[in-house]
């Protein structure tokens, strides 16, 4: 069997305009970055650090994937609004997702879409950037 080609990506995300779920401050949002596997369930990567009081966030926490050419990697960030200390999300409000695969992040080098909710409607004018960069 051939070797597969690999290369390790760095991936930044960025959030314009999400909706405000707090009601004596603005959001405090975290992106968590979820994958695909082979068995097609999702499994979270990593988590970036909450942002307090900011609809615009700039998160600073890279994430960094393995990019396997010529393989379809599914990929969700999911932004949440964080309002307590647990590790448990279910109890966070939810501003929206992005689902996407790894290819189209590389190829445009910087990916910006309007985040969704669960049921496919606009998160209001949120939207969400992800730009990568190979290592």
């Amino acid at each position: 069997m051939a070797a597969q080609c690999v290369t390790k990506v760095e991936l930044s995300v960025s959030c314009d305009h999400l909706m405000d779920k707090d009601i004596s401050s603005k959001s405090d949002p975290l992106c968590v970055l979820m994958m695909c596997g082979a068995d097609s369930q999702w499994y979270e990567v990593g988590r970036s650090e909450q942002v307090q009081n900011c609809l615009s966030p700039r998160f600073s926490k890279k994430f960094v994937i393995d990019y396997f050419f010529e393989v379809v990697q599914k990929l969700k960030f999911g932004i949440y609004d964080i309002d307590n200390k647990t590790i448990d999300l279910s109890d966070d409000d939810f501003l929206g997702q992005l689902e996407c695969n790894l290819g189209q992040v590389v190829s445009s080098k910087k990916l910006t879409r309007p985040l969704v909710l669960k049921n496919n409607k606009p998160a209001g004018k949120g939207t969400i950037t992800v730009s990568g960069q190979k290592k």
